[in-house]
């Protein structure tokens, strides 16, 4: 059975679509078998992939949680996209916007996602989620449906704010819902260590956080060619593969697969 991680956080900007796709191609590289679901209705994963007119696909994951929704049978590998880098991907476009409303007045609205992900996961190593900057029904769903959570964090002071009502979601969501979900760890992302208020604020998670909450050893560099790679429909392992960023990925990804 796969590992779900939701890679989560709500504020914007923090590098979320970034490492899930850069994670994403990271374990492909290392022979693991890869799905990003991207649970975010502004499709960045789906974009970042490659997929230049998501309104025009068929099968989103908007249909298929109607589907669910409906108690229709699915096929758990239809509507999924191969990249040519190895990296399968369940997209999402506009329609996803429109779910928050079909999921309010159902019975089970915070696991819909969850008996989708049941569906897949034998067939992959590891699927990540990729979620909206926001704790709504979506957001919920997705950490219903994880085994653990990565939280990219940027080295800003709101964003650093910001963490303890994700943490408290997370919470909620462990209570009540998803008893088994664990917190993979915070990742420092888009650090220009040249800043001393960059210092400044990553020593303040690390006091804050660091004694409840396994930090990654590896952070995410800023870098302009990482910003390149959404455009481009490639990951940073094609982009810029000698770059810092890939090398920060590749990082990563060795830890993930060593906690595993």
């Amino acid at each position: 059975m796969g590992k779900v991680l939701a890679v989560t956080n709500r504020k914007g900007g923090t590098g979320k679509t970034m490492t899930s796709v850069s994670l994403g191609a990271s374990l492909v590289r290392q022979g693991k078998s890869v799905l990003i679901v991207d649970a975010d209705s502004q499709h960045s994963a789906t974009v970042s992939l490659g997929v230049n007119e998501p309104d025009k696909l068929e099968v989103t994951l908007a249909t298929v949680m109607q589907n669910i929704i409906k108690e229709q049978e699915i096929d758990p590998l239809d509507g999924i996209i191969s990249h040519n880098e190895g990296i399968s991907l369940m997209p999402s476009n506009n329609g996803l916007a429109g779910m928050e409303i079909v999921l309010a007045p159902i019975i089970g609205r915070e696991t819909v996602l969850r008996r989708y992900i049941d569906k897949v996961r034998s067939h992959f190593d590891y699927i990540l989620l990729d979620t909206a900057p926001t704790l709504d029904l979506l957001a919920v769903n997705s950490l219903a449906a994880a085994d653990s959570v990565i939280i990219p964090v940027a080295p800003k002071f709101l964003d650093a704010k910001g963490l303890e009502l994700l943490l408290k979601s997370i919470a909620q969501t462990r209570q009540y819902i998803n008893p088994h979900l664990e917190i993979g760890g915070i990742l420092l992302t888009m650090v220009d260590k040249r800043a001393n208020i960059t210092k400044d604020i990553i020593e303040m998670i690390r006091h804050a956080y660091g004694e409840s909450i396994s930090i990654f050893k590896e952070a995410i560099p800023h870098s302009v060619r990482a910003v390149e790679t959404s455009a481009i429909g490639k990951s940073i392992f094609e982009h810029d593969p000698n770059g810092k960023v890939a090398m920060a990925y590749a990082s990563l990804a060795r830890e993930v697969l060593a906690s595993a």
